[in-house]
């Protein structure tokens, strides 16, 4: 199944506006206006990813991108449960031929602030995938051993392995994130004055931006999320964590401590979305103020880099077809 086959055959009602400085959504035609019902074809879904994709980071500017967009709400949120659910199906079956083949890998980077969604989109998209083809690294504070490495050592041991798919949950962006708003960090890391300066985070993202280049050279399909919520919409879940018991386990101090270094983090993933975006390995800026619309954008991205792909098993070879047909053979001889 490909992605012109899998197409939403559900009445979707459009409504176009377009955001600054990114690529416009799918438009209505004259009769669309009068009746906003239509189909919403493969290469229309393509469009979709082609509003959130960042492939060169010249002239970025996050404050550009709206985390409240929905696509000019060309998809109602009862059709988008929908789509999310047949994506869900179709990139379980594009697991199993990416397993199959064993060829490529792929590495999915999930990186935001707090409360934007990364754990239940991560949950809902992989909901279908078999578990022994998928592994999930949780990248938290480093530990004394990763602290003696290079700050991309612990990233590198949790590749995955070809035929799979590696999701990171925060990554070794982190590096060029949290460290560089507390730059503090920077001293448990014992490095050598001479390479802790003032360029030291240009240096840093040129030296993700060649280990991603790397690994796209390798066979590794590299696609970063940054699911961007706003200020707001943080806030109205930090509540709803406060106010629910059922939801209290999830709120940290933590993590209000670190919203009160909001605007230096908006800085810091502009600075960083701008410097590692590339063709290979794009980034994906995703609308993250309603959750619904999220899970839907990255469900959408993956199973349109998988099909790329063009997966399929791998032929065998003439020594591996003679032992399954002696295998056969002893078989039909019981």
């Amino acid at each position: 199944m490909r992605w012109d086959d899998f197409r939403c055959h559900f009445n979707l009602g459009l409504r176009h506006t377009a955001m600054p400085n990114q690529p416009e959504g799918p438009r209505v035609s004259t009769s669309d206006a009068k009746n906003p019902i239509k189909h919403l074809s493969g290469k229309e879904l393509r469009k979709l990813l082609d509003r959130y994709r960042v492939t060169d980071g010249k002239g970025f500017r996050l404050k550009n991108w709206d985390p409240d967009d929905t696509a000019g709400h060309l998809i109602d949120k009862a059709h988008a449960t929908a789509l999310l659910n047949g994506g869900v199906e179709h990139l379980s079956a594009l697991q199993e031929k990416l397993y199959a083949q064993d060829r490529w890998s792929v590495l999915c980077v999930f990186q935001a602030m707090d409360a934007a969604g990364k754990d239940g989109t991560i949950k809902h998209v992989l909901s279908g995938v078999n578990p022994q083809g998928v592994t999930v690294t949780s990248f938290k504070a480093p530990s004394p051993e990763e602290l003696k490495h290079d700050f991309l050592w612990r990233a590198a041991r949790a590749l995955p392995e070809r035929g799979r798919i590696g999701i990171f949950n925060r990554s070794h962006y982190e590096e060029t994130l949290v460290v560089r708003v507390h730059p503090e960090l920077l001293e448990k890391q014992h490095l050598p004055p001479e390479v802790n300066g003032k360029k030291i985070w240009d240096r840093r993202l040129g030296a993700i931006a060649g280990f991603e280049r790397f690994l796209a050279d390798q066979g590794t399909v590299i696609l970063k999320f940054f699911l961007h919520i706003s200020k707001d919409e943080q806030k109205r879940r930090f509540l709803e964590r406060l106010d629910d018991k059922a939801k209290n386990w999830k709120f940290s101090t933590a993590d209000l401590r670190e919203r009160a270094y909001w605007d230096d983090y908006q800085h810091v993933y502009e600075k960083a979305i701008a410097a590692t975006a590339a063709p290979h390995a794009p980034w994906y800026v995703v609308p993250s103020d309603n959750k619904w619309f999220t899970r839907l954008v990255v469900v959408c991205a993956i199973v349109d880099a998988l099909d790329r792909l063009d997966l399929r098993p791998r032929d065998l070879t003439a020594d591996e077809t003679a032992a399954l047909a002696a295998a056969r053979a002893k078989l039909m001889d019981e």
